[in-house]
């Protein structure tokens, strides 16, 4: 029996793998076993992802179909920009959450994909939402989440804002947790304005522009950062050290002059004379059309340079709001503008109400003042602004009634403030205090 029983063989293998000793590939002996160089790496991966995913509190992951549905609450149109973002956003925080969830000494090796951030590019006109998508994007995913502004930032060492200053601000959002922080988003607005100057000059350095976009590339692409936990640089402050490779960078800009960049692209100028010349076309691309042809080569034209803009692989665009989408801006979001006036008027116990001629009005000279959703709130407190003045020492008052008088153009067309009080009603013009002759209430 014992003749027939196998020979074990004297050559020590590794306990995981099964590689034997060799002077190739040395082993670590241990009480019960051995291990190779090979497996003490993978199993240094493995342990290296617990301490990745040890986070306080991990952010509530949604299906793109959801942050949408809950971006509809509260921003109007812009579709594309909303699947484009959702999409992204459940992506990162996809790979983030499952980094080494299920990791293993046999499913780690030399082939495992390692998947990258993709940051996002946001252009579009003034007051098209960029803003207010990525702060609802923000409040639905529950991380922290900082805006910054272009315009502040400077290179190091130059009076203004470093670009690090927005990871200090972003270690504040999450109260110090650097865990938190660096599973946060930065948006960084206005960064049209980064756009290289001419060239004319060579020995002024663009302090504000160019090289801002340079010291913004490793912090994009993901590096280590040092940062003083009381916010100030000296030599007794206790620094912490915040890694932003897992952080997601958004930057957003109206980027005036872009769609001439893509149009001379889309449609260069004929130059050509005689029969043989193309035939000009009369009709122009619209802002909208012109927009969805986008490329990178049209930012490096407008003054981004490559490095930055490789560092965006994900670019959307806002369409511009025409008179429908700024009129359900005004009635159909969760926190529109005349439900919050409505509340502030019930504050006071006085009804306000809207017509639908009022309603279009607002909206069409939005448009025509190119202000986007951003005037209509100005036009709104341009005109209730003696109302609201009023209101508070008036007896008697109970509804006012936003319509308009006149007919024709928009140009014909006035804004009055009826204010009914019992059975009469005062017309209160919007461009003048004094209110105007008194009339019936309307039933």
């Amino acid at each position: 029996m014992a003749e027939n029983a196998p020979v074990e063989s004297l050559v020590p293998a590794c306990s995981f793998c099964g590689v034997e000793k060799s002077a190739e590939v040395p082993l670590i002996a241990g009480n019960d076993g051995h291990i190779c160089e090979q497996c003490v790496k993978l199993a240094f991966q493995v342990v290296s992802s617990w301490g990745r995913k040890a986070v306080a509190v991990e952010p509530e992951l949604k299906t793109p179909a959801a942050i949408k549905h809950f971006l509809d609450e509260y921003i109007i149109g812009q579709d594309e920009a909303k699947k484009t973002l959702s999409v992204a956003v459940y992506n990162h925080y996809l790979r983030l959450m499952n980094q080494g969830a299920a990791a293993s000494i046999s499913q780690l090796d030399a082939e495992q994909v390692e998947l990258e951030k993709s940051n996002v590019l946001m252009a579009g006109p003034s007051g098209t939402g960029k803003t207010l998508l990525v702060k609802t994007l923000a409040r639905i995913i529950g991380v922290p989440f900082v805006v910054g502004d272009a315009t502040s930032l400077t290179q190091a060492g130059y009076v203004g804002d470093d670009v690090e200053s927005l990871l200090k601000r972003l270690l504040e959002a999450a109260q110090g947790d650097v865990q938190q922080a660096q599973w946060g988003i930065v948006y960084i607005d206005e960064i049209d304005k980064l756009a290289k100057r001419g060239t004319g000059g060579g020995a002024v350095r663009d302090i504000s522009g160019e090289g801002v976009q340079q010291a913004l590339l490793k912090m994009v692409e993901g590096t280590e950062v040092h940062l003083p936990k009381s916010g100030r640089r000296d030599g007794s402050s206790e620094e912490v050290i915040l890694n932003t490779q897992n952080i997601l960078f958004i930057v957003g800009g109206a980027f005036p002059g872009l769609t001439e960049v893509i149009g001379k692209r889309l449609r260069p100028p004929n130059t050509g004379i005689g029969f043989s010349a193309p035939i000009k076309q009369d009709d122009e691309l619209s802002n909208d059309e012109l927009l969805a042809g986008l490329q990178p080569d049209d930012l490096q034209q407008f003054g981004l340079i490559p490095e930055f803009i490789g560092r965006f692989p994900i670019i959307t665009f806002l369409h511009e709001l025409d008179v429908a989408s700024l009129k359900r801006i005004l009635l159909e979001p969760r926190n529109a503008l005349t439900k919050q006036y409505r509340q502030l008027f019930l504050f006071q116990n006085v009804d306000l109400e809207f017509t639908e001629s009022a309603l279009d009005y607002i909206a069409g000279q939005a448009v025509k003042r190119g202000t986007g959703a951003r005037g209509l709130r100005a036009m709104l407190e341009s005109l209730l602004r003696t109302t609201m003045f009023d209101l508070p020492s008036r007896q008697g008052l109970q509804k006012c009634i936003i319509t308009v008088e006149g007919e024709g153009e928009l140009e014909d067309q006035e804004l009055v403030v009826k204010e009914v009080i019992g059975d009469v009603s005062l017309n209160r013009d919007a461009s003048s205090d004094a209110p105007k002759e008194a009339v019936p209430a309307l039933s």
